[in-house]
């Protein structure tokens, strides 16, 4: 066609980051079409649905324009009215709209007032993850060193924090081992935690063409999904039970010495503490399962799937099943010790794939978005608070700003009722997004920004991929760390960076460690590759070859034991009663749907939240539709599936759509190191409406 124009570019769904080429009207300034290229290392020439076809939001008639003051806001600050008067215009009852000198004028004038009232560390920024790095490292530069406060966090507090931790804690470093095509490579894989097909399809499309040919996969997970059909182990597990289970798996190949001797004396340390910790721990011997009505089957499916770990080349798989439970962190560090012993690590098709909800989700903490670490992971000169205390101290009254780039905040943190009301207790909330999600009409500022298919930056998918994304469509929205630069001069800064390349090369300065050769030059040059960091004169597809990133080199073992709690304390006591509640994603739709639902195609696919429930305990749902309560609140009500993929007295939900009201069920449980919410298991009862 005349004016088509074929343009590569990046996916910034989820954490697979897949390269996308479009096809664009440049005439009309509109995507007609999204693919993968067929020589794509990341898509191999694939793309799930989203991908391909979750554009039609760039164009959507209710996109964030120009940018808008709430009216209610003006009229408890008239000084800030005075100033930018001349520039409101009624957009209804509720707001005005300015321009984005007016907007960022009304941000700065509020922020120097709140600051002076309350001191500096009275306002902090959350988000990030749904931007480009350039704009993560602003974001956390601008709250750190122009607000002077520290505290600065993003959405990994909700997703894949315990991953960060945990690695750390035993190998020193927080990121995937290997790269997606090493897994053609391995013999046996374990997949925990994860619903792959559903939230990663183009890694599980590698992990089940492997599983296909070798019959090599084991899944565990607390309810049947796809990936179960290929698994030689199907392991369902009780809610809960991934630490009890990962130290099982741990305790066999000690008990049967499968362990790798010289890998274990060489590359680690406390092995011997740990092996004697382990086989003294009477939740550690998998033959505790034989008490678990229901479950017993664990008891021989684990030993099966200890030995072949431990004598393969084998790779571990996870994701939010793993992480978002109380003890998520001591679960990732379980994880670790499993390759740590068994020397599953630092080779081709052996390691660690902690599964990313996001791509540069693992970019933006990279550059420092977290409350404890400056970019590259460095100690910053003051710890701020993560979200969880954030919120805390908003109802103390404390924290009195917030500054949001791309997260919902009222929508995918738990306990929403509690969040709802420390909103209510700021004096600003200013937003920089692509749609007045749940948030952003709670915001007193709302700036419309460019999306991902609309500028230039670099993105870092789950397995240390850095792609250089380039625009689509051309738009006159301005990128976030521009907003961040005005934002930054009118508070008495010096920024002047001219494009997002001069960002990107302060970036490479201050990250040395991670992307000091990662130019934008050879980013362009690998576009389809990609490089992986740590990025040098080469990249580093594989780590730990030679030492783990610790202080010493070596890999560490931190044993904790499993806490008897839930539904296996209730199955132990014989006293199982009420439903738990465990959540997911869907294919269709991503994470708030605030992109994906205005694409007609997905969304009438999936347009609201349905719970699933055993088609045995259907006696106990008399309606269409019920609503689901927790001690801390409810949900709306919510049509019900009845199927047999889920376990008898056990619920699933996704949480997309807002209105569902799905996080308003968890309260302030957590993992106890790193304060991820635990949204994977939680008891309700069932209201049929």
């Amino acid at each position: 066609m005349e004016n088509i124009e074929t343009i590569d570019s990046v996916c910034t769904y989820c954490g697979v980051g897949c390269d996308i080429a479009a096809n664009v009207d440049t005439k009309e300034n509109k995507i007609v079409k999204i693919f993968a290229h067929p020589d794509g290392v990341v898509s191999q020439g694939k793309l799930c649905i989203k991908g391909k076809y979750g554009f039609d939001f760039v164009d959507a008639e209710d996109r964030i324009r120009i940018p808008r003051i709430k009216k209610s806001f003006l009229e408890k600050n008239p000084a800030i009215k005075n100033v930018i008067g001349s520039k409101l215009k009624d957009l209804d009852d509720e707001w005005y709209e300015c321009d984005l000198d007016a907007a960022t004028t009304a941000t700065t004038l509020k922020l120097k007032d709140i600051q002076e009232k309350y001191g500096r560390k009275s306002v902090c920024s959350i988000g990030g993850a749904r931007t480009s790095c350039e704009s993560s490292y602003i974001f956390q530069k601008f709250t750190r060193h122009t607000l002077n406060s520290p505290h600065v966090d993003n959405c990994a507090r909700v997703c894949h924090s315990p991953s960060l931790k945990g690695m750390r804690t035993t190998i020193g470093e927080g990121a995937a081992t290997n790269p997606y095509n090493d897994i053609y490579n391995c013999e046996f894989m374990i997949v925990i935690g994860s619903n792959t097909t559903e939230a990663h399809p183009i890694i599980s499309n590698r992990i089940v063409d492997v599983a296909r040919e070798h019959d090599n996969l084991a899944v565990f997970d607390v309810r049947e999904i796809k990936l179960h059909r290929f698994s030689k182990y199907k392991a369902i597990i009780p809610h809960e039970a991934n630490l009890l289970v990962l130290n099982m798996l741990a305790y066999v190949v000690i008990d049967e010495e499968l362990y790798s001797d010289d890998f274990v004396h060489e590359r680690t340390k406390g092995f011997a503490e740990f092996k004697d910790k382990i086989l003294n721990d009477p939740y550690a011997n998998p033959d505790y399962f034989n008490e678990i009505e229901g479950y017993e089957y664990l008891s021989k499916t684990i030993r099966k799937v200890a030995r072949e770990y431990a004598l393969k080349k084998s790779m571990i798989f996870w994701g939010l099943g793993i992480t978002e439970h109380l003890d998520g962190s001591y679960a990732v560090m379980a994880i670790t010790h499993l390759a740590l012993m068994t020397g599953n690590i630092g080779k081709s098709g052996a390691g660690l794939m902690p599964l990313r909800g996001q791509n540069n989700v693992q970019g933006t903490c990279d550059m420092g978005m977290l409350p404890y670490y400056d970019p590259d992971y460095q100690e910053p000169k003051e710890v701020g608070l993560m979200t969880p205390q954030l919120v805390d101290e908003m109802l103390r009254g404390n924290i009195k700003a917030v500054i949001n780039i791309g997260e919902d905040l009222t929508h995918i943190h738990p306990n929403l009722n509690k969040v709802d009301k420390a909103i209510g207790e700021l004096e600003l909330i200013m937003v920089q997004e692509l749609f007045m999600t749940d948030i952003a009409k709670k915001a007193d500022i709302v700036i419309g920004v460019k999306s991902a298919y609309e500028k230039t930056g670099v993105y870092v998918n789950a397995m240390r991929r850095l792609h250089l994304s380039q625009p689509l469509v051309k738009s006159d929205l301005p990128d976030d760390w521009e907003v961040l630069q005005m934002l930054d001069n009118k508070m008495g800064g010096n920024y002047n960076y001219k494009d997002s390349n001069e960002v990107w090369d302060e970036v490479r300065e201050v990250a040395y460690r991670r992307f000091s050769g990662a130019s934008y030059i050879r980013l362009e040059r690998h576009r389809k590759r990609g490089l992986q960091w740590p990025v040098h004169t080469e990249d580093t597809p594989i780590l730990h070859q030679l030492d783990f990133r610790t202080e010493d080199g070596l890999g560490e073992f931190h044993y904790h034991q499993y806490k008897l709690r839930g539904m296996i304390e209730e199955i132990t006591n014989k006293s199982l009663t009420g439903y738990h509640l465990t959540t997911g994603r869907t294919l269709a739709q991503y994470n708030n749907a605030a992109q994906t639902k205005r694409s007609e195609s997905l969304n009438k696919r999936y347009d609201e939240d349905v719970l699933l429930v055993y088609e045995g305990d259907a006696q106990d749902f008399t309606s269409e539709r019920v609503i689901l309560k927790s001690e801390f609140g409810q949900t709306t009500p919510l049509t019900i599936k009845l199927t047999d993929k889920v376990q008898p007295k056990t619920l699933f939900v996704t949480f997309h759509h807002s209105g569902s009201k799905i996080n308003a069920l968890f309260g302030d449980k957590c993992d106890e190191l790193i304060l991820t919410a635990a949204f994977k298991s939680i008891k309700v009862e069932v209201i049929n409406c």
